[in-house]
């Protein structure tokens, strides 16, 4: 597989509404996980299987996630920036690239934390089996999370029959992981998608649908281990959890940390140049950067910010009297 055989493009517009004031102070694409950017493990992978050239369309705090990633360079791949004007869905943000897209191209959403060790499959795939597009897909056990994505149902040769966009009830337990390697005809098929009444947007499982529909192959990988959309601030606390047992830490300290003496750690991460003046004990917390902690109380399942303090069990937050800049 040449270097230049597929290009990347990561969706990374969403506002991180829910994730409380979290979502207003950094754009969900690159929240920290174990003190690397979400996008960051993304790249990585592209990078992995022969990516050079990744599109990341932003929005929200988009001039932070520039900010983040830079040109590429450090990922030895060339990033370009494209500003997303209007948020009319996934089909939509897509089809603003077809002038860019010269090639067949891997597509992630860019809030979503994956473990795709054997991500390549998904190339032998489409490469061996002529097809138009591969969903990464990944067999769940819990019915609530089919339904938050989609679900995938298939022929007896293995290709794709239908796929349905966050269904009430679920069939199978197949699930569609918002990752995706398609051909050039998805942009034929996204200019056919017509808007959904329910969400007023251009879904783009209603995309593939049309290929599918048009007869063209539409085939899965199995290549998702593990992967959460980052839709609350549990879910990096999750997530920052999972890459310490990967790492087979207990905690994560940053550069240029100073803990006062009897300060306790226990699956937690800090950012760098974390100040902590007060022993204090903290458990499944993430704080990020530059905080300064002085009030020397317990903290379990909390994002502490410079601003906020967000308890992640709960979704509660409150104001970071005891944290300042």
């Amino acid at each position: 597989m040449s270097a230049s055989k597929y290009q990347g493009v990561i969706l990374a517009a969403g506002h991180g509404s829910r994730m409380g004031p979290f979502g207003e102070e950094m754009p969900k694409p690159i929240v920290p996980i174990c003190n690397k950017p979400l996008l960051a493990y993304q790249l990585e992978y592209m990078k992995s299987v022969g990516i050079d050239e990744v599109f990341i369309v932003i929005g929200h705090l988009g001039h932070r996630i520039t900010q983040t990633l830079g040109d590429g360079s450090r990922f030895g791949l060339r990033i370009r920036y494209i500003e997303q004007q209007q948020r009319l869905g996934i089909a939509h943000a897509v089809g603003q690239l077809e002038r860019h897209i010269t090639r067949p191209f891997l597509l992630m959403l860019g809030d979503i934390f994956f473990e795709i060790p054997q991500l390549d499959r998904m190339m032998e795939e489409m490469e061996e089996n002529a097809a138009t597009a591969v969903l990464a897909v990944k067999e769940e056990a819990d019915a609530e999370a089919v339904k938050r994505n989609f679900s995938v149902l298939l022929r007896e040769d293995g290709t794709v029959r239908r796929v349905i966009e966050k269904p009430r009830h679920v069939t199978n337990m197949l699930k569609g992981c918002g990752l995706y390697l398609f051909d050039m005809p998805i942009f034929d098929a996204i200019r056919r998608t017509p808007r959904t009444a329910m969400r007023d947007e251009y879904e783009l499982t209603d995309s593939i649908q049309i290929l599918i529909d048009y007869e063209l192959a539409v085939r899965i990988a199995a290549v998702v281990e593990w992967d959460v959309n980052i839709t609350y601030t549990r879910d990096l606390i999750d997530c920052c959890m999972h890459q310490l047992r990967k790492l087979n830490r207990m905690s994560l300290t940053g550069d240029d940390c100073d803990l006062a003496r009897g300060t306790e750690l226990t699956d937690t991460v800090l950012g760098d140049r974390v100040v902590v003046r007060k022993p204090a004990r903290l458990e499944r917390c993430v704080v990020l950067s530059d905080v300064v902690l002085d009030d020397g109380r317990a903290h379990t399942d909390t994002v502490i910010t410079k601003h906020t303090q967000l308890r992640g069990l709960t979704g509660l937050f409150e104001e970071n009297s005891n944290a300042t800049s």
